[in-house]
């Protein structure tokens, strides 16, 4: 699934992985703001980046599952006019503290909120080869060691706590709930950006549980609004927000913003945010990688 994106055509994965719709979604919101005039790690950008985050997590947590088994509103969730509708939500002077799910056009019956844990246990890698095919690929167990059996050499996941473990909530039932056969929500977020003339420009993707969706996207607001390299966007201090707490990566300048932030409104918390991104850039003087600082990651750049 794809959304146009400036002037760049934005990809991901559809559902049952909540990453691509929702990362869309807090791209389509901020489409309708001068991200590029913000200064990169200011408390205005984190306050916007995080108030767009908790309108998508909102949806997300409402409307997104296996599509063979709910009826997801894709289309009208990433419908221009119904994001720039969810945009004027944002005010600037103030966080809009917990969101609540928007009503899509499409929308079908009531559907409560998704109750699931999320356990990272996941990887992902970008490549490209000699005859300019892509591939942004994230996989995932779960957990450590997954279910902690092994078949056939691979560790089986343990991804049914993916699922919510509710599978309704008074009386209203939730879309991500257990069923035989179902697959379960995740948040993996591989992506691809394809310039103005449908030509490869970039591909990326991160582990870390649900906060896959915002490394992922951050990374290319850095990308593709603040044009900075492809390194520098994955190294760039992390900020997350699921609709709930702002959290600020300690260790990093974004500490200082906790005044600023609590001021605007934010509950903050400051943690080690551990993504683990790949990216790759196509440029005018070639191919340039990123590999996240915070992991083991590395570029390598092979040989014909």
């Amino acid at each position: 699934m794809c959304l146009a994106y400036r002037v760049y055509k934005v990809c991901g994965m559809g559902p049952s992985t909540s990453g691509g719709l929702t990362s869309l979604q807090i791209l389509g919101i901020l489409e309708n703001f001068d991200v590029a005039a913000l200064e990169p790690g200011s408390a205005e950008a984190v306050h916007l980046i995080s108030e767009a985050s908790r309108l998508a997590y909102a949806d997300r947590d409402t409307y997104i599952a296996d599509p063979a088994f709910v009826d997801v509103p894709i289309t009208s969730m990433l419908d221009k006019t119904y994001l720039a509708e969810r945009a004027k939500l944002i005010d600037m002077s103030a966080s809009m503290g917990k969101a609540e799910a928007g009503t899509p056009p499409q929308a079908a019956a009531a559907l409560a909120p998704n109750r699931s844990i999320s356990r990272p246990s996941t990887t992902h890698f970008s490549l490209t080869d000699r005859w300019g095919n892509a591939v942004s690929m994230t996989a995932s167990i779960e957990g450590p060691f997954g279910s902690h059996l092994m078949a056939g050499g691979f560790f089986l996941n343990n991804e049914l706590t993916d699922f919510s473990f509710l599978p309704e909530i008074d009386g209203v039932p939730v879309a991500n709930a257990v069923a035989p056969g179902k697959r379960p929500r995740s948040s993996m977020s591989p992506s691809m950006v394809f310039d103005r003339t449908g030509k490869f420009y970039a591909a990326i993707g991160s582990p870390g549980g649900s906060r896959i969706i915002t490394y992922v996207t951050q990374s290319l607001i850095a990308l593709l609004d603040w044009e900075m390299d492809m390194q520098a966007a994955i190294a760039l201090p992390r900020h997350v927000n699921r609709n709930g707490a702002t959290e600020l990566e300690a260790g990093t300048p974004l500490e200082t913003l906790e005044p600023a932030l609590q001021a605007l409104g934010h509950r903050v918390l400051v943690r080690e945010l551990t993504s683990g991104l790949h990216g790759i850039h196509k440029t005018p003087q070639g191919l340039e990688g990123g590999a996240d600082p915070r992991r083991e990651g590395i570029v390598l750049e092979g040989r014909p």
